[in-house]
């Protein structure tokens, strides 16, 4: 009797000890499949470069607690959008799937920015994107590295004084306002210390000077589009284009 009791004690623990065994097992299994999430990634306009390692810190930083809260601070405090030239980004988690997506977008460069200071010899070098942000020149680097722009840049230039966040969303404004084909005509824009802006154009190789005035440059613009598009049709680039005053437009032309 006793050895059939401990017969049957003994097939019972070792029963336990083998779905114990196997418990572990599976938890052991489930959770290294826990561990294997997947990632998708739309850069859009963006340098593959950057936005790759853009997209590598927020995986990382994601990883560690599986919580889009801390991708959102690690953004912010490290202010990795601006660094990685990010002007919107996107980021969804599907926890059932275990996947998730990153898309990033990048803003178009407009323009090449001298700012100078008030002596003229001091200078530094930006580059002016279409949502009026100042960014590091490697940017253009990047796109141009990945044939992601082919276009030569215009440069603005004006006193670092003058640089503030409205002049600087005008000018952006400004640009992106002007047609793809005039834009190929732009070669340099120049703010001075009275605020008068200047458009150097060069149209077939020929430069032509407009004056702007302090005001209404919008305004101007559009009658200096039409002008242009007239005069180039003509084949006559004049030298000069005055629309300092808003009424009246003054042509000159090479003798």
């Amino acid at each position: 009797m006793n050895l059939k009791w401990n017969i049957k004690k003994i097939l019972k623990l070792t029963i336990i000890l083998l779905i114990g065994i196997n418990s572990e097992h599976l938890y052991a299994k489930k959770k290294l499949i826990k561990k294997k999430i997947t990632y998708r990634t739309a850069f859009g306009k963006c340098p593959s470069r950057s936005a790759g390692t853009f997209t590598l810190q927020l995986i990382k930083a994601f990883e560690q607690g599986e919580s889009l809260k801390d991708v959102k601070t690690k953004i912010i405090k490290d202010n990795l959008n601006e660094k990685y030239f990010i002007s919107s980004y996107n980021i969804s988690y599907d926890p059932l799937r275990r996947f998730i997506k990153f898309s990033f977008e990048c803003p178009e460069p407009l323009m090449k920015v001298q700012l100078y200071k008030e002596n003229g010899m001091e200078s530094y070098e930006a580059i002016l994107v279409e949502n009026g942000k100042l960014v590091d020149p490697t940017y253009e680097i990047l796109l141009r590295s990945e044939n992601k722009i082919d276009n030569e840049l215009p440069f603005l230039a004006l006193p670092i004084k003058e640089m503030n966040e409205d002049i600087k969303v005008e000018i952006a404004n400004l640009v992106k306002g002007m047609t793809p084909e005039f834009r190929k005509n732009l070669s340099e824009v120049i703010i001075n210390e009275k605020k008068d802006l200047t458009i150097i154009l060069s149209i077939n190789n020929r430069p032509s000077s407009v004056f702007m005035g302090k005001k209404n440059w919008n305004d101007k613009t559009k009658k200096l589009l039409k002008i242009v598009g007239y005069m180039t049709k003509k084949k006559r680039i004049p030298k000069v284009i005055n629309l300092t005053n808003s009424k009246k437009v003054v042509v000159k032309f090479n003798e």
